[in-house]
């Protein structure tokens, strides 16, 4: 049965297998990320079949002028072992209800090109601003 879950902190080790099928970070990297990016907000949630993870999501509320209080869903990742079980659908589902419950007005995310159809599928839309990045 899947469940879906905030990860506590003695937990955010365990999602660094399932993360490293996305970002190429070593477990130290990833793990003091997650800690620095949680002093904003940032958690990392897993959706579990049983006791194994097999999905995570970073979230964070964001507030900006533009947009107003939202949700921004940080590397859905699904484990390639476990893709197409409903994992990836849960863990949006959960980021959708928890901005809801902090009346956030939207749930932001920025998605590699081979993911748009999930997303849509799930009726997100592309959203018309460009993202911009002048790497220093």
């Amino acid at each position: 049965m899947l469940s879906v879950r905030r990860l506590s902190p003695a937990e955010w080790s365990l999602a660094f297998p399932v993360v490293s099928q996305l970002r190429k970070l070593d477990e130290s990297t990833f793990v003091h990320r997650v800690q620095r990016q949680s002093y904003s907000g940032y958690e990392l949630v897993g959706a579990f079949v049983d006791e194994t993870l097999i999905a995570v999501m970073g979230m964070r509320p964001v507030h900006t002028l533009a947009r107003g209080p939202h949700l921004h869903v940080d590397d859905l990742v699904v484990d390639e072992r476990y893709r197409q079980t409903g994992a990836g659908r849960a863990l949006m589902s959960f980021a959708e209800n928890d901005a809801r419950a902090r009346c956030m007005n939207a749930v932001f995310l920025d998605a590699r090109p081979d993911a748009i159809p999930f997303y849509q599928k799930l009726d997100f839309e592309l959203h018309l601003s460009p993202s911009m990045k002048k790497a220093l």
